[in-house]
């Protein structure tokens, strides 16, 4: 099996051979456990953070850093502190409010999108739940039975229709679904 790496990195992840979970943990911990597997069924890897379908290179020499690596090229912002570059569109009279602000634009922007994560954090863990749910249940649920209104219930936050819709689902489906879930049906 090779398979190559893409997608976010992630702390956990999630492994099924069809409905089954057959692997789950730290990143370096699935891939030693596939890389065991003598069977060739396919499997599908999940990052337990986003929900999504990612691949991985099984391949022993995978990972190995390169005898030569390339200098990355220098990029707009401060990379040592973290900061990128990016582009924001506003209407003139935003830029104009922005640019009254003590410290300018930059500093605005800053404090505005602080503002905004510690106001809706709980909202946005919700979301961020519902998304992640939403990601692995299509990818492996989605021909199952009552999946498309398993995805109204869990959009509209109805979590005993949702858990009665996927009630008849495969265990390891059910388990992981209740754990990605977790935080989705906490009132905003």
């Amino acid at each position: 099996m090779t398979y190559s790496e893409t997608g976010p990195a992630s702390d956990s992840l999630t492994v099924f051979a069809g409905f089954q979970r057959i692997a789950t943990g730290p990143r370096t911990e699935v891939i030693a456990q596939l890389r065991r597997r003598a069977d060739s069924e396919p499997v599908f890897v999940f990052d337990d953070s986003t929900g999504e379908s990612i691949d991985l290179d099984l391949r022993p020499d995978a990972g190995q850093p390169s005898a030569s690596p390339e200098p990355a090229p220098r990029t707009v912002g401060r990379p040592k502190l973290g900061v990128v570059a990016r582009e924001v569109t506003l209407l003139p009279r935003h830029w104009d409010w922005l640019n009254r602000q003590p410290g300018g634009a930059s500093v605005a922007l800053r404090k505005l999108v602080e503002d905004a994560r510690r106001i809706h954090v709980g909202r946005d863990a919700v979301r961020a739940s519902r998304e992640a749910t939403y990601r692995f249940m299509s990818a492996i649920a989605g021909h199952l039975p009552d999946f498309e209104e398993a995805s109204r219930a869990l959009f509209a936050g109805e979590q005993a229709r949702f858990e009665a819709l996927v009630a008849g689902w495969p265990v390891d489906v059910k388990a992981h679904l209740a754990q990605l879930s977790a935080n989705a049906w906490v009132a905003a």
